[in-house]
């Protein structure tokens, strides 16, 4: 399992954000607001590991599963921006995060009401965390929608 840099290491690490990029080509069908997508930008440094991670949920999941649970609604990696309600830069800045099904996964929200929460996506968190990614929703209750290839 990869060890990844904590969010404060994460320049070091990844770049500079806009740097170090790749595109990812992604094992299962997805949409980004309504459209198809095929591809996703990352950072080089964890894109192997987000494929591994996706192509396992795929492999658990039918096509069917991952559309009702919200598994095939990306949301966004690479976003050049700060936290919300911060000053230090977000994960999305290092293209080393990745939201899933925010309609349903709101940044507030905990497990009480969070789609992402719910036993029916252990699978999914699993892959992800077999690879080291954190869930913010597993580790602090809120912004379920979010994995990130870096440690709080």
């Amino acid at each position: 399992m990869p060890t990844w840099p904590t969010q404060a290491e994460c320049r070091r690490f990844y770049g500079a954000p806009g740097t170090n990029q790749t595109i990812l080509t992604l094992p299962y069908a997805m949409t980004y607001d309504g459209k198809p997508v095929t591809r996703m930008t990352i950072n080089k440094k964890c894109a192997d590991s987000a494929f591994r991670a996706l192509t396992r949920i795929a492999s658990e999941y039918s096509a069917a599963d991952r559309k009702s649970l919200g598994l095939s609604i990306y949301a966004g990696c690479y976003n050049n921006r700060v936290m919300r309600g911060g000053s230090q830069l977000s994960m999305h800045a290092y293209a080393c995060a990745i939201d899933f099904d925010p309609n349903r996964n709101q940044l507030k929200w905990g497990r009480d009401k969070a789609r992402l929460a719910k036993p029916d996506c252990e699978a999914f968190w699993r892959a992800w965390e077999e690879e080291g990614w954190l869930s913010l929703g597993r580790a602090r209750n809120f912004d379920w929608q979010h994995v990130q290839a870096a440690r709080l």
